[in-house]
């Protein structure tokens, strides 16, 4: 078993990002010892691997890090356990409060983009060189196999399209005052009409489709459903259609999550509300899901699926740029940064949205974004790690069209 010395500043801290490293990733057996100007790790040959503290030892007292002029300017400043606390944490989204209209995180402000690296899974390549590190020493420890995942994932935020004449209508006034496409507006309008009467299959009505093509590729979907009208860009799906999906759904054994409203990514009690109107359309728990629109705020939202029985969370890849948000393609347990306390919770991250490219990139072609998203999977096969990608069911229509067939081209490939 290999020892390992830590300073006694910060300590908290210290030992979660140890334990995330060492046994959550690379499954190590460990002794913990307080005491070191460094960071040192001895093997049972008595042989050293000491690592220089190039971050907590400037700020010694609990929380003093947390300020927006300690981001550092280069993530090579820092050693491999402050990195990735750095990344994992997320404490660089708690002391930089800069958020889009949606009150989230932007990738651009992020030291990742600006320093080039969101599309690299950091973490696992600096735990790769720690791993090299041991077993040139002479580590005798075999570490934990892992095996890369495909994670599919739709968020079902509108569960038909044509559910209703009020909607139908809203979208017809749209394509004709705000898009100022009339020709357009009246094809889709007839053809909205004959999804409302059944006599069409509705353009959101997706969901066997998403089920076939995970089943051809041996996973299971994710389906988090959404239901409730606390803003504007809430659906509020009636309870006779969620029936109608959980029981398409649970029908050929694919799991369901939450996915809670717009609001509730810091409201504890609209949180609680939303989970308990789906899971009395599911008849069963809800565990897992992922936020609205993928507000989040560090630590609050981790803390309120925390305290609410969830086991795991995957919202934590950024709506305006695909890649590693939190720098890895492993799932891990989190830390809340002001508690000072690991969670029991689980963020498995977020790496690829097709909205991200689509809503987000003007010069974006289907060509382009399957090359994209093929270099991150890529990258996640590397490390034997998860890709969690997201495709809602609506994205096969409209708009959309035209990046319908990257979704089949990636899996198939």
């Amino acid at each position: 078993m290999i020892t390992v010395r830590i300073p006694d500043n910060n300590i908290a801290e210290r030992k979660y990002i140890i334990d995330i490293l060492l046994n959550e990733f690379l499954g190590l057996e460990y002794t913990l010892e307080i005491g070191s100007c460094d960071y040192e790790i001895t093997l049972p040959n008595q042989k050293k691997l000491i690592i220089e503290d190039r971050f907590w030892n400037q700020y010694p007292n609990d929380l003093e890090y947390l300020h927006i002029e300690n981001i550092p300017k280069s993530i090579k400043q820092l050693d491999i356990f402050s990195a990735s606390f750095f990344m994992l944490t997320r404490w660089e989204e708690y002391v930089n409060r800069t958020r889009d209209k949606h009150g989230r995180f932007p990738a651009t402000e992020s030291l990742a983009y600006k320093e080039g690296f969101l599309d690299r899974p950091i973490v696992n390549e600096m735990l790769e060189e720690l791993k090299a590190e041991l077993f040139a020493l002479g580590l005798n420890q075999k570490p934990k196999t892992k095996n890369y995942q495909l994670v599919l994932t739709h968020d079902i935020d509108r569960v038909y399209k044509c559910s209703s004449l009020v909607k139908i209508g809203r979208e017809f006034l749209g394509d004709i005052f705000k898009r100022r496409e009339p020709l357009y507006a009246i094809k889709t309008l007839l053809n909205n009409i004959l999804s409302y009467l059944k006599l069409k299959k509705d353009p959101f009505d997706t969901y066997d489709y998403l089920m076939d093509m995970s089943e051809k590729v041996g996973v299971r979907s994710y389906f988090f459903l959404h239901s409730s009208s606390s803003s504007t860009f809430d659906v509020c799906n009636d309870e006779s259609s969620l029936v109608n999906i959980v029981k398409k759904i649970q029908k050929r054994g694919h799991p369901i999550g939450y996915h809670p409203s717009y609001d509730a990514y810091n409201n504890r009690e609209l949180f609680i509300q939303d989970k308990k109107k789906i899971e009395r359309v599911t008849g069963s728990k809800l565990t897992f899901g992922r936020q609205h629109y993928l507000r989040f705020e560090i630590p609050t939202t981790w803390q309120i699926w925390e305290d609410t029985g969830m086991e795991w969370d995957s919202t934590l890849g950024y709506a305006d740029k695909e890649g590693f948000r939190c720098g890895v393609c492993y799932p891990f347990s989190v830390f809340n940064i002001l508690t000072r306390k690991k969670l029991r919770l689980q963020e498995r991250p977020l790496i690829v949205m097709e909205g991200s490219f689509v809503d987000y990139q003007d010069d974006i072609t289907p060509d382009k974004m399957e090359m994209k998203i093929n270099d991150l999977l890529q990258k996640v096969k590397k490390y034997n790690g998860e890709f969690v990608f997201l495709w809602h069911n609506s994205s096969f229509s409209g708009n959309w069209k035209e990046f319908e067939h990257v979704y089949e081209r990636v899996l198939l490939k």
